[in-house]
């Protein structure tokens, strides 16, 4: 009889795994067959916990991923630099002080933090930035800047968004670029009612609108449209008549950061007698760079640790986190601050872990490209590689919860829509699992994936 035991164990795992294969099968031909899947493309990938094959259908196939990319940046970004590294920023001064004044500069630089001034953060939101650089200069008796305000900025490289994205992305919030300073997650909110702009959150120096927005429907059709560094932004598309906010990617964080602290100093009483640039805007402009210097510290800020970061970036999908992420790779791993040095390592590393470099065609770190071509399989390999790992709890803390359900990370842009995550069956078999459908048309594509998935319930 104990000779039957194992026996019987390993026929019901085969029984079970053939029955969902099975199950997973018809589900899938089901999706296939509906009109809205008429021209689709579609590449499933299922193990179990262990990596054992369940089910797949054109596992191997490259597609584009929208925000499931994700998780290969996460979890690269969190082997490489450790789930306890910060970002710093520091402010410096030149020239001399004497009698509260200081005849000099003040410098503003930063390797890079995209969570300065974030709201999501509890300690580390807009007033405790103000808060801790009003009270470095007070205490060293500062109550005067004869100099200017320089934000050093070029930390990364002068290239703020990869050159993959989609022009008519760039001006929302989600399409925001990446500078060496980056402020309040380089996004603004502007108030609209009755398709007029009545006021932004922050100020957005220069900046001449154009705002073509129509007024119909109940709900928010717009667009904005704005390019880094640029003086001029766009606004169309329908709004509803009442009052809404819409939210857009600052063309110039390091500028707009910078009137934030002037606004600073004046309520705080200290006179500010300079101007406000920053390294970048001497780079265009053609001018000598004025670089921090790496003596007079007034203040260290640091950011929240990685493992935070990596939460809310996957919680929420915040793309400007994952771009900087991959400039952050790049210049750790290879020297260089750019989207290309991030890309490669990024290819580089999940080669070295087993993935055929075939199936992760990287074009970005946050998915927004339709550039990216990942294979489903390719997906659920680098989601079992992550749960051997001594960060998994903090990862996977950052899943969300679909309607369905099921804690899986999802993806969304035009005709597109992917799940990647870990499920639990009611009979206690865990599943890996990654979904990716291209060129869906119509209909409620969640709800369609949704039936394939609840299949591993």
């Amino acid at each position: 009889m104990k000779k039957l035991i194992p026996f019987i164990l390993l026929f019901s795992q085969l029984y079970f795994a053939q029955n969902v294969a099975q199950s997973l099968e018809t589900a899938t031909k089901k999706l296939l067959s509906s009109s809205p899947a008429y021209s689709s493309n579609v590449s499933i990938y299922v193990a179990d916990e262990n990596g054992n094959f369940v089910y797949e259908n054109n596992g191997n196939k490259g597609l584009s991923t929208a925000s499931t990319q994700k998780i290969f940046t996460a979890a690269a970004a969190l082997e490489t630099l450790g789930k306890d590294f910060q970002y710093v920023t520091t402010v410096n001064f030149s020239g001399t002080l004497s009698g509260g004044n200081l005849n000099g500069d003040l410098f503003i630089t930063s390797t890079g933090d995209p969570t300065l001034g974030s709201w999501r953060y509890e300690g580390y939101k807009p007033e405790n930035f103000k808060q801790k650089l009003i009270k470095s200069l007070k205490d060293r008796g500062i109550s005067s800047i004869s100099g200017d305000l320089i934000i050093d900025d070029l930390y990364f490289d002068f290239q703020t968004v990869p050159g993959g994205w989609p022009w008519n992305d760039l001006g929302n919030y989600y399409g925001a670029g990446v500078w060496g300073v980056n402020w309040r997650e380089n996004q603004f909110d502007l108030q609209m009612a009755n398709g007029d702009i009545k006021k932004s959150n922050i100020d957005l120096p220069n900046v001449k609108w154009v705002n073509e927005v129509r007024t119909g429907g109940s709900s928010d059709q717009s667009l904005i449209f704005t390019a880094p560094h640029s003086d001029v932004a766009l606004i169309n598309g329908t709004l509803p008549s009442k009052a809404v906010t819409v939210s857009g990617a600052t063309p110039n964080p390091p500028l707009t950061l910078g009137e934030e602290i002037k606004i600073w100093l004046k309520e705080a009483g200290i006179e500010f007698k300079g101007k406000i640039t920053a390294t970048s805007q001497q780079k265009i402009e053609g001018q000598k760079i004025t670089f921090s210097p790496k003596n007079n510290l007034l203040m260290e800020y640091k950011s929240p640790t990685l493992d935070k970061i990596v939460f809310w970036f996957m919680r929420k999908s915040v793309n400007l986190y994952g771009e900087t992420l991959i400039k952050t790779l790049g210049k750790e791993k290879k020297n260089e601050g750019s989207f290309e040095a991030g890309i490669s390592y990024l290819k580089e590393f999940w080669k070295s872990r087993g993935i055929n470099a075939a199936m992760i065609n990287f074009a970005d770190g946050s998915g927004l490209s339709p550039q990216n071509y990942v294979a489903a399989r390719a997906e659920v390999q680098s989601l079992l590689w992550s749960q051997k790992q001594p960060w998994f709890k903090e990862f996977f803390e950052g899943f969300p919860t679909q309607a369905n359900g099921m804690k899986m990370k999802s993806g969304t842009m035009k005709d597109t829509k992917s799940f990647a995550g870990y499920h639990t069956a009611k009979n206690g078999k865990k599943y890996v699992f990654a979904i990716i459908i291209n060129n869906y048309q119509g209909g409620n594509i969640s709800n369609a994936l949704f039936e394939v998935l609840n299949e591993l319930k």
